[in-house]
This record gives structure tokens, sequence and C-alpha cells, in this order.
């Protein structure tokens, strides 16, 4: 149930565009970085970048084991960063054991 409300609220990010997928992308943002998500199959270096991503915005780290992906409808997604403070806390409010925040 709580892994559906996650991807709902992820889908509203979609939407309302306060979501930037890849690497590339999000280290373009000068700010207003509210939660950093990672796939758990994402490669070694993958993980490097949101630990560098959380310090440099100082926002929550979130690893999603249910696959990011399914989550975004990108295919080969790995790592999406939220840019609306509320929607970044309903998702954290929302976050089932498929999910570890750090």
């Amino acid at each position: 149930m709580a892994k559906d409300k996650v991807n709902t609220y992820i889908g509203f990010c979609i939407k309302a565009r306060k979501i930037v997928l890849g690497s590339g992308s999000i280290d373009c943002q000068r700010g207003g970085v509210y939660l950093i998500i990672v796939c758990s199959s994402a490669a070694k270096n993958t993980f490097k970048l949101a630990l560098k991503f959380k310090n440099r915005f100082s926002c929550p780290l979130m690893i999603c084991r249910c696959g990011l992906e399914n989550a975004v409808n990108r295919e080969g997604c790995k790592i999406a960063a939220v840019k609306d403070k509320s929607l970044a806390n309903a998702i954290i409010a929302n976050a089932c054991e498929e999910y570890e925040i750090y």
C-alpha cells in the first residue's frame, strides 16, 4: 500500500515537473533539491554520485529496492532528485520497507 503511495507521489512530481532524472541533470541544479532517490540496482559510481548530491544539497537520500525506472516510467533511470519540499516530505513519510532513507 505504501509503495503505491510513494509511486503516486513520484507521479505527481513528474506531472508538476518537480523531479529531475539522471545524474547529469541533477549535477546542473544549483539548489532547491529536497530528496535524492537512487535505485538499488544502480552502479557503484552512481551511489557515489548520489552521496555527493546528498551532501551538496543537504537533503535525504532514499534507496529504492523496487526499481526506480518503474516508478518514473523511464527505462534505465537510476537516480532522480525531487525539487518540491512538500512532495519530498510526503514521499519520505510514506516510505515502506522497500525504501531505505539515509
